[in-house]
């Protein structure tokens, strides 16, 4: 009896253990899909937009530098000291507060300017135009920083009130133009740079070749720089009258006036009628939230940071069938494939043939901000653009802080040239530069030696010194190459090869100066080039589309973790002036790797937006 039993008792409990597991197991499941479920649920209702605060002030605080086109940065670089500044997208800002002046969910706009890390004077302006429209609509603009340098007041002066903090400044001292001149250097190293150049005033070489400024390029320099000047003030004295009487002595008298107030430069700015007002960071934000209303939590006030703003406005736009397409050009122009920030020509090329080739676009603008490079790639650029007009799709080229020599070179395949007053451009003319590396290769021990078929072989190897059959080559190509450069500027712009010549020369312009000597056809920021691109295209309800080369993964993850955008929690570190210095040094060598071009032929400006 016991034996039969036994076996029962077994089977019972191994049933019940299989039971309790398989009870287990279920319940495992359920909460594994619970937990499932939960997250889907989740990433659903985080990926519902959160409605927008009502009566709320669009808040504007752009960390870095502002640009056309956001390049990745190297984080090797940045690891080692380099390159730490942000970037902020300048359509970002724009379309910002473009849609915030027609958006009632937003009463004010406020500018906070102590990250903002540098601008040139045209993207300066095109803010300008937007704030100026924001304001006509109605609405107030309130600014406050810890300080402003010359860029950063520029954006704060277009405000109803400017407050700084009761120990800040209002640093305003004009432009400069230093560069760093390495013939020396280049002399105790035995290098030696063979230039061919046409254009009195192509000073792109003279770093390389000089010791000092030439009194040509001393000349047009200053020129430029006066008339830069003349519109910064310009532009401050019609957005803040108060300010206009004072701000040339403001500068010229800085010592006198600092000690009139006691050597207080917060003071100083509010007697000069530069700001309205003192506030240190906690009077600032009750200010705001008197002005604009306190948050839910009334730790500060209500409000919504530009880059989640423009990201709902883009959404909540209707969709159009037709597009104008916009191209960036940023950056030097180099031959091949490049990535963002670079103007590669094959790259850019490639963008325009996508814009030709979709049919959704019916208008191209290419945004220019460029100081040129290869003669070659800019060709390419330009030929493609021509191909886009015999298309039948108009070309409007849009030019930003830079569009010179390469960057001019390009635009000259444009149905209208538009430019901003204070854009740098001009610059039409070229040289070709070789390196002599014979010199340090000397001194180092090492020889070069061995034969060719001709002269011309190996003809620009920098390890030998150039042979006078290929320099007789290399000037010859310069001298045709200004000559085609004058002349496709006098077929595009309508005008005599000898008064294109005499306003060329490689010498720089402002935009304004060049609407007046017919290099550019109208004035005015990137909205009223598209306006006319869709206008010449017969478009009234249309969308704008970035024609874009995707970024690759890797680029995607570095965009990411090295934080390429904005940032609204306060300033971030900057370089100290002798990071910058030495920033700025290695920046200009290592734009010598740049130089790619297979002719060694260059259309390359030495300008610097102001």
């Amino acid at each position: 009896m016991d034996r039969k039993a036994r076996p029962g008792v077994v089977r019972r409990v191994f049933s019940a253990v299989w039971r309790a597991i398989d009870r287990f197991r279920q319940v495992s499941l359920n909460l594994l899909f619970l937990a499932v479920l939960a997250f889907l649920v989740a990433g659903w209702l985080a990926a519902r937009p959160t409605p927008l605060p009502a009566d709320a002030a669009l808040l504007i605080a752009p960390n870095g530098q502002l640009v056309e086109q956001r390049s990745v940065r190297n984080p090797l670089s940045v690891l080692q000291g380099g390159d730490g500044i942000h970037q902020v997208l300048l359509r970002d800002v724009v379309d910002a507060i473009r849609a915030a002046a027609g958006d009632q969910r937003i009463k004010a706009l406020v500018i906070e300017t102590d990250s903002l890390a540098g601008a040139g004077l045209s993207k300066l302006q095109e803010i300008a135009a937007a704030v100026a429209d924001f304001r006509k609509a109605g609405k107030k603009v309130y600014v406050h920083g810890k300080n402003f340098n010359q860029v950063q007041y520029h954006l704060a002066a277009q405000a109803d009130e400017v407050f700084v903090s009761p120990d800040g400044y209002v640093f305003l001292s004009g432009f400069a133009r230093y560069p760093t001149y390495f013939k020396g250097l280049f002399d105790q190293a035995g290098v030696k740079m063979q230039i061919f150049r046409v254009g009195t005033y192509k000073s792109f070489v003279e770093p390389y070749t000089r010791s000092n400024m030439s009194p040509e390029d001393r000349e047009a320099t200053r020129d430029y720089l006066d008339a830069a000047w003349r519109t910064y003030q310009a532009d401050i004295a019609t957005a803040r009258p108060k300010a206009a009487a004072g701000l040339a002595r403001y500068v010229s008298e800085a010592p006198t006036l600092l000690a009139e107030a006691g050597g207080d430069t917060a003071l100083m700015a509010l007697k000069a009628g530069l700001v309205d007002g003192l506030k240190s960071a906690d009077e600032w934000r009750d200010f705001l939230k008197e002005r604009v209303g306190a948050s839910d939590d009334a730790r500060g006030y209500k409000h919504v940071d530009m880059a989640t703003y423009v990201s709902r406005v883009r959404d909540e736009a209707p969709q159009a069938s037709d597009h104008v397409g916009i191209i960036v050009a940023q950056g030097a122009i180099v031959d091949g494939e490049q990535p963002s920030g670079v103007v590669g020509g094959d790259t850019v090329a490639g963008l325009i043939r996508q814009a030709r080739e979709d049919k959704a676009i019916k208008a191209v603008v290419l945004r220019v901000d460029s100081p040129g490079g290869s003669a070659t790639a800019s060709e390419v650029i330009r030929r493609e653009l021509e191909l886009t007009r015999k298309a039948g799709k108009p070309v409007i080229v849009s030019m930003g802080s830079v569009a010179a020599s390469g960057g001019y070179w390009i635009s000259m395949a444009a149905d209208e040239v538009w430019a901003g007053p204070a854009t740098l451009t001009g610059s039409i003319g070229i040289f070709a530069m070789v390196p002599d590396l014979s010199g340090p290769m000397g001194k180092l021990g090492l020889a070069v030696d061995g034969v060719g078929t001709s002269a011309l072989a190996s003809g620009l190897d920098p390890r030998r010194p150039l042979d006078p059959q290929v320099a007789s080559v290399l000037q010859q190509s310069i001298e045709f190459g200004y000559k085609r450069f004058i002349e496709l500027v006098g077929k595009n712009r309508r005008m005599d090869v000898t008064a294109v010549d005499q306003v060329a020369q490689g010498r720089v312009w402002l935009g304004s100066q060049a609407k007046e000597k017919g290099l550019v056809d109208k004035l005015g920021g990137l909205d009223q080039a598209i306006k006319a691109a869709a206008t010449r295209a017969g478009l009234k309800d249309y969308d704008v589309s970035y024609v874009e080369k995707p970024l690759s993964p890797r680029d995607q993850l570095l965009a990411k973790l090295l934080d390429n955008g904005e940032d609204t929690e306060g300033a971030k570190a900057r370089l100290s002036p002798m990071e910058a210095t030495l920033a700025r040094i290695r920046n200009e060598l290592a734009g010598l790797a740049l130089w790619n071009d297979p002719g060694a032929t260059y259309l390359h400006c030495l300008c610097e937006a102001p």
